[in-house]
């Protein structure tokens, strides 16, 4: 990179999801000097820190699966291939969308070794704690790690956090939830453990088994359809997303007693799975978490907000720069999502503009924190769009750390299809 001088990295990115491994690899590829900020031990985001267990958006709603993200998600599936993974679409009986199929501990181990390839310098167990800026411009951040606290310099930063913690310590605006300040339901994913492998399993007696959990507990469980369920690649587990929570705002006092009634709430329908459910005699739960999944938080300001009309008639744009495939699937009420499906070709362009901060002109956003709005979030916001957004976001990010100046739409888009991105 030409204009590098005093900087220790041309791009920092903040968060090492989906969003931020996009992010970093869009970088690198570009010939950018990349560090990635996160604040577990691994990287994998949502899929691995909240067991959500199967990337959303890598291809279109409809009988056959046809594919809407690949650069750095393909990427990242074909790293997942070589340790045994499948990473094929598999069609939701309960939702008829396709997703892909995650083995964590393979997935976390996906990504180390992806990022060691491109040379990307990655910092777990750090977050960013505080920003440098002038009127336009992000300077410095301050990291906070197991060694304290250190000052990190570069020419461009990405925001690929999930709850916008890079543009909030940068003093950016921003909304809470949607336009009410209403925020998604959380979900607890869970891992189960014990169940027997022969026959298919049973689903409404998984129905019947959540009606009599429900006829006693304290904290009922609003979902009729059984829940989203699978088998965990390569193993016996049986994976089930059902536990929704409401979640009231975004303090530390409603993330506690969310994350503890959930786990309560886990733990009492595997106990009635136990009792009622054939196959599931020997059932154990054998994990939630590390953490609640988290659909929603914060929305900083960003130069373009995708719309509602954007994704219902598929729009598509001269300065798109990445696909998004998923249908809007909302959770304004827990146990109760509502879908809008993409029109035209099943698919819309984001913009350019959505990843760019209102505000600060080396600072771009990726994944959950670009521009949408309310509705539109509800399409934008998972995994394998992030893969999609955050390449851009990177492959922004480095040009501008090249040059000193905001690429053009075009110049991204080149980039992009260079490194076997669709748009």
């Amino acid at each position: 990179m030409g204009r590098r001088s005093e900087a220790d990295y041309d791009v920092i990115v903040a968060g090492g999801g989906a969003a931020g491994v996009g992010a970093a690899l869009g970088a690198a590829k570009a010939g950018a000097k990349v560090c990635v900020v996160e604040k577990y031990g691994f990287l994998g985001g949502a899929a691995t820190n909240a067991q959500v267990l199967a990337y959303c958006g890598f291809y279109h709603q409809g009988g056959e699966p046809i594919q809407a993200v690949a650069g750095a998600g393909e990427q990242v599936l074909g790293a997942m291939r070589k340790l045994g993974v499948g990473a094929e679409p598999y069609h939701s009986e309960t939702t008829g969308n396709w997703i892909v199929l995650l083995d964590p501990e393979r997935l976390k181990v996906a990504l180390d070794r992806i990022c060691a390839e491109h040379g990307i310098d990655v910092l777990l167990h750090t977050r960013v704690a505080a920003a440098t800026r002038t009127s336009d411009r992000i300077e410095s951040v301050t990291v906070a790690g197991m060694d304290g606290r250190s000052r990190i310099v570069a020419d461009a930063f990405v925001d690929a956090s999930g709850d916008a913690n890079l543009a909030l310590v940068a003093g950016l605006d921003y909304r809470v939830g949607d336009e009410d300040g209403r925020l998604q339901a959380f979900t607890m994913p869970m891992r189960v453990g014990g169940v027997a492998l022969e026959g298919r399993i049973d689903r409404e007696a998984i129905k019947a088994a959540v009606v009599s959990y429900n006829q006693t507990a304290e904290h009922r469980i609003g979902r009729s359809d059984g829940g989203i369920y699978t088998r965990v690649p390569g193993t016996s587990d049986f994976w089930w997303l059902i536990v929704d929570r409401e979640m009231p705002s975004l303090s530390s006092r409603d993330f506690t007693r969310a994350e503890q009634v959930a786990r309560e709430t886990a733990l009492g329908l595997v106990d009635t799975l136990r009792r009622e459910v054939p196959g599931f005699e020997n059932a154990w739960l054998a994990q939630t978490g590390p953490q609640i999944g988290v659909r929603e938080s914060r929305h900083p300001a960003a130069r373009y907000e995708v719309t509602y009309d954007d994704v219902v008639t598929g729009r598509l744009r001269e300065d798109g720069i990445a696909r998004a495939a998923w249908p809007i699937e909302l959770h304004g009420e827990a146990g109760k999502p509502e879908y809008h499906s993409i029109g035209a070709k099943g698919y819309y362009h984001v913009p350019l503009d959505a990843l760019r901060a209102r505000g600060l002109d080396n600072l771009w956003y990726a994944g959950r924190v670009i521009g949408a709005d309310s509705r539109a979030y509800g399409s934008v916001r998972v995994m394998g769009t992030a893969f999609a957004t955050g390449e851009a976001a990177g492959s922004a990010a480095a040009l501008s750390a090249s040059t000193g100046e905001t690429p053009s739409a075009e110049a991204v888009r080149a980039m992009l299809k260079e490194h076997g991105a669709l748009i």
